[in-house]
């Protein structure tokens, strides 16, 4: 009945893949290097999990 109010979990996390994402361009763009390449590996894990959660719906 209220369904609508349940927030879609696909939404979060690619809310939150966009986050990391602009957060490892800004590190890059400030010199630190070594927060970007953290950055963009934890990127990459939520990209995969994202990709099988987007699997599941379809």
């Amino acid at each position: 009945m209220f369904s609508f109010l349940k927030q879609n979990p696909e939404k979060i996390l690619k809310k939150e893949y966009n986050a990391k994402l602009e957060q490892a361009m800004k590190a890059q763009r400030s010199g630190d290097i070594e927060k970007y390449s953290f950055l963009t590996r934890e990127t990459e894990g939520g990209y995969e999990f994202l990709r099988q959660v987007q699997e599941e719906k379809y």
